[in-house]
């Protein structure tokens, strides 16, 4: 074996454990990155061919391992917008130039725009639910946007739904036809009146009155009026009339409503949407008129963006300043065949390549994504102790292959001074 040889296997040793000792730093460094996965030297040796009359040393190669796919554990924090993904997934995330990476560093936070940038400046991806349900392109992509919040503010949401539900008096008095509310005469009569609140398509305030009078065994009349038609000092007359008039028929004998009635009443809220009042859990018993249950009618006038709210499917919701709620995007989780042969970049994120496989797009809770996390942030997998030891280690390691090499060199000193 020449000494030569040996120094150039030794000086492969030291290198390797350079290297080594590199990822160990870069380990300690980030070990209080928000979603960084740690890195580690695995070796391979390299054996060259001694023919058989001498041994020839070879070297040692080193080759950088990333733990990709190795889950951190999660810090909760007190921030809605700070998103953690329990099991396997990534976010989606874009750069100032438009490129898209994978990551799992989820400390977003609205940029000046309404934007949600993570610490490292890049902002998450989503499906807007403007249009309804999203289009998703498994394996692309196409069709996600920036998810941003400003937008959001001082938006004004018609009313289209809302629960009304009464008891009606049995032996209330039944009214003649010209006395019923919706002959709009001074002289109506009614068992039992309840006002509602709704809202049109500016979000302006709509007060409904909606009467019930007796007009039969079993029937009763449901009319609705705009307030802002009452009579001066209110009640009737209406100017307009009822905004709707509905006739509703009670079975005789549970008090329920029959199979041939309408169960609910659609009102036509003026520059606004048609309302639907559920009316099915109404009732006609021996009792007076009792309201049972008036969910408040859907719509919000307009308001401030109060919160924001994401879901463990990744659906984010805006909860306005008047309580309304509205889903406004649907945060997608993004994986690779490998996700260990992704390659990292600066910035804790990753792009797929040719060993890792293609990237496929689906939503959290699908079969093969985990769930999200709102409130909380994936910690680094970076073990101090282990990579403590790990120092310890590459550096005797280092110092072994070093006296080698100074060995080799006192040897080749020796042999040169042999002519002496």
């Amino acid at each position: 074996m020449g000494l030569y040889s040996t120094m150039r296997t030794s000086a492969s040793g030291m290198a390797a454990q350079a290297n080594r000792l590199g990822a160990v730093s870069d380990n300690i460094a980030n070990s209080s990155t928000t979603g960084y996965k740690r890195a580690s030297m695995e070796f391979a040796s390299l054996v060259l061919d001694s023919g058989g009359t001498e041994y020839v040393s070879g070297s040692v190669e080193s080759h950088t391992r990333y733990a990709i796919s190795e889950q951190g554990s999660r810090n909760f924090t007190t921030s809605a917008t700070d998103l953690a993904i329990k099991g396997s997934g990534f976010f989606v995330v874009t750069s100032e130039s438009g490129q898209t990476f994978l990551t799992r560093a989820g400390s977003f936070v609205p940029n000046g725009v309404g934007e949600l940038v993570n610490a490292a400046g890049f902002k998450l991806m989503g499906y807007s639910l403007d249009g309804g349900p999203p289009s998703v392109v498994a394996n692309g992509t196409a069709g996600l946007e920036v998810v941003s919040i400003k937008t959001l503010a001082l938006q004004a949401t018609p009313s289209t739904g809302g629960l009304f539900n009464v008891n009606l008096p049995l032996n209330a008095p039944v009214v003649a036809p010209a006395n019923l509310p919706s002959a709009n005469a001074a002289t109506a009569q009614y068992a039992g009146m309840t006002s509602l609140v709704a809202y049109d398509n500016l979000g302006n305030q709509i007060t409904l009155d909606v009467y019930s009078a007796h007009t039969g065994v079993g029937t009763w009349e449901i009319s609705v009026f705009n307030r802002a038609n009452a009579a001066v000092g209110g009640g009737f007359p209406y100017a307009g009339g009822a905004l709707v008039t509905q006739n509703l028929t009670f079975d005789m004998t549970n008090g329920q409503l029959t199979t041939l009635s309408p169960k609910s009443v659609t009102v036509p809220i003026p520059n606004g949407a048609s309302l639907v009042l559920d009316m099915a859990g109404s009732s006609q018993l021996g009792a007076d008129y009792t309201l049972l249950d008036a969910t408040v009618v859907n719509g919000n006038a307009p308001s401030e963006v109060d919160r924001i709210e994401i879901a463990d499917d990744g659906t984010l919701f805006a909860v306005f300043e008047s309580g309304t709620r509205i889903a406004t995007y649907k945060i997608p989780l993004a994986n690779v065949a490998s996700p260990d042969n992704m390659q990292p970049l600066a910035g804790t994120v990753f792009v797929p390549t040719a060993d890792s496989g293609e990237i496929q797009i689906g939503f959290p809770g699908a079969s093969g994504f985990g769930t999200m996390v709102s409130g909380a942030l994936e910690q680094s997998t970076v073990d101090l102790a282990s990579e403590l030891t790990t120092m310890i280690e590459a550096e005797r390691n280092y110092t072994a292959n070093s006296k080698v090499f100074q060995t080799g060199s006192e040897l080749m000193e020796v042999l040169v001074n042999l002519k002496r």
